[in-house]
């Protein structure tokens, strides 16, 4: 009884310390963490009224043109009686791209482009950190190339301000580059999650973003599952709740049969995936070959999209509410409006954005996916509309099999479309669609600031140093431990200088009459004494010899050998037995140990490629 008592009293005492101590961090991050989603879901609010104005004063008043919005979202003003103006839709991206590239480049150049990437970048190899001003500059450029017809998505800035965010809250209270990372990457989480109603979704795409291989960041989800929640919940609070896109309750998976067509789908999504790929980085690289300043090249990537737009108006700005009216009702569109809808989305897209404007690729993927996914789906029903009875369901599949394919984010990208069109009943042949679509496309990516693991990342290079360090005991390296001549204590040092003469070892033990070793000394340890001829007949081996000897033995782990390497700047150590360190089994050099963990690192990055 005694001694139970005394254990319940032991463990209480702990237990109070380690929930104190774990309430205590968890109510600190959970507050930054709010923070960030109140501030992503101010962010997404202020850009989305913002793309309403636009959209209002700029493509409704001035060129007449009202595209669609999906069934989640309504036009903010209403509209104007402006006759619709294929000439006026010409020239306006142009001039968006003018005031656009002026922004940017006059105040934040690393804003250009689609801002999900630069976030990415941050996380990977800039220690989380995002100047101040790149979110307010990326929100208003963007805002203007989208509401101007430039074809582009709400996520990349939407992501920066998040992101932007985190890293300015994270710098301001002197945290570290993880923590840092971590509050930018909760804050893209956010960002996404809010601007398309897809909570769940942003806190994994913020994870899994990151690398091009199917992984996740697991120290990321928690926190930006918690900011995305809140951006989620501030943002429907001024725009309604409900889902971005509506499709009907009765597209449902429930042939086998359909799993044919739906192969053909993931092949066709991940060579449009491809095409949209090259052309985006194709058009991107021409730009930067262009001869021009800067600011002016987002204004000829503007007319070459006012250009298609003006035969192609469907291929202008968002483009949602197209997808949402085949997904309504399917014969709104022939195949050849949805395959040209597709075709052109990709080049505007590359025009819009890879001229260095502003946006995001996300969204237009949304269009681009759904378009060729009502291709594929309407082209099957007319061969087999016994087994392919819903062609609008391939336009959902579609969505998330061709981003998938452009993205290398698998499950994000099935959950974020599953939320967005509230379409949980075709997760089965999402799934289908997005794997072998991944298989397909791996070798290329829209995010080129992924990298392929967390091997590869920078932010991570420290960590995975020490955990393979850490796996790797002397005893693996035993091969390396080098047998040498050890010196009696007793040894005239003018003995020495003849054995010195004639080896290569530059660290000799030095041993008692019992072959126990009680001192090292190097070459370096004996300089001065070489040229000190009135005393070397005075000397022996043991007065030179170092006693505080740094030893190793089989069971420790490198990360422990190169720190004591370390200590006192050495490149050889002795390795002792455990139980008598008087033993010596050899002497371990520091350059055996660092070559040793490069083949171990370029042996398991060769095993994570193949």
């Amino acid at each position: 009884m005694v001694l139970n008592e005394r254990f319940r009293k032991i463990y209480k005492t702990y237990a109070e310390h380690i929930r104190s101590f774990n309430i205590a961090q968890a109510g600190k991050w959970s507050v930054m963490f709010v923070l960030i989603g109140i501030i992503a879901g101010l962010g997404s609010i202020a850009f989305h009224y913002l793309c309403g104005l636009g959209s209002h004063y700029f493509m409704d008043m001035l060129a007449g043109y009202r595209p669609p919005p999906p069934a989640g979202e309504q036009h903010l003003f209403h509209p104007t009686s402006t006759m619709f103006n294929r000439w006026v839709l010409l020239f306006l991206p142009s001039l968006g791209g003018l005031v656009s590239g002026f922004l940017v480049y006059q105040f934040a150049p690393e804003a250009e482009g689609h801002g999900t990437d630069a976030a990415i970048d941050a996380y990977h190899r800039k220690g989380g950190f995002i100047r101040a001003r790149v979110p307010i500059i990326k929100t208003i450029a963007s805002a203007i190339t989208l509401t101007t017809g430039g074809s582009g998505g709400r996520e990349g800035p939407i992501a920066q301000i998040g992101a932007g965010f985190g890293s300015f809250l994270a710098t301001k209270l002197n945290m570290s580059d993880r923590e840092r990372r971590i509050m930018l990457a909760a804050g893209i989480g956010a960002g996404v999650g809010s601007i398309f109603r897809a909570p769940l979704a942003g806190a994994l795409f913020a994870s899994e973003v990151l690398y091009r291989d199917p992984e996740f960041e697991s120290e990321v989800i928690i926190p930006a599952g918690i900011s995305s929640v809140i951006a989620y919940c501030v943002f429907c609070l001024v725009f309604g709740w409900g889902t971005l896109f509506e499709a009907s309750p009765d597209i449902v998976f429930e042939n086998p049969l359909e799993l044919g067509p739906y192969i053909v789908l993931a092949f066709v999504l991940a060579f449009t995936g491809f095409l949209y790929v090259k052309s985006f980085y194709g058009i991107t690289g021409a730009f930067k070959l262009l001869k021009l300043p800067n600011h002016i090249k987002p204004a000829i990537g503007g007319l070459c999209t006012g250009m298609i737009g003006f035969f192609l108006p469907t291929t202008l700005a968002f483009g949602y509410g197209y997808v949402q009216q085949v997904l309504t009702d399917p014969m709104s569109m022939t195949i050849t409006a949805l395959f040209l809808l597709a075709i052109g989305k990709i080049l505007t897209t590359s025009f819009s954005i890879g001229s260095g404007g502003s946006g995001g690729v996300f969204g237009p993927s949304i269009v681009i996916g759904g378009a060729m996914g009502g291709v594929v789906g309407k082209i099957f029903h007319n061969i087999m509309p016994g087994i392919v009875t819903h062609p609008e369901a391939f336009i959902v599949v579609g969505m998330a099999g061709f981003f998938t394919a452009v993205s290398n984010t698998p499950i994000s990208t099935i959950i974020f479309v599953s939320e967005m069109t509230d379409s949980y009943q075709l997760l089965l042949p999402s799934l289908f669609v997005c794997s072998i679509a991944y298989v397909v496309a791996s070798p290329w990516t829209i995010y080129k600031k992924q990298v392929k693991n967390r091997v590869a990342s920078p932010a991570h290079a420290g960590e995975f140093m020490v955990d393979i360090l850490q796996m790797i005991k002397v005893q693996d390296l035993i091969h390396l431990v080098k047998k040498v001549e050890s010196i009696p204590q007793n040894m005239p040092f003018l003995d020495f200088k003849k054995f010195f003469s004639r080896t290569k070892q530059h660290y000799f033990p030095v041993m008692d009459a019992e072959k126990r070793m009680i001192g090292i000394f190097s070459s370096t340890d004996i300089r001065g004494l070489l040229f000190a001829p009135e005393i070397e007949h005075l000397v022996v081996m043991q007065d030179i010899a170092k006693s505080d000897v740094v030893t190793t033995t089989l069971t420790e782990d490198l990360n422990i050998v190169l720190q004591k390497f370390t200590i006192k700047n050495i490149d050889s150590l002795p390795v002792v037995q455990e139980d008598d360190k008087g033993i010596l089994m050899g002497m371990l050099s520091r350059r055996d140990v660092i070559a040793f963990y490069n083949r171990q690192i370029h042996r398991l990055k060769g095993s994570s490629v193949s």
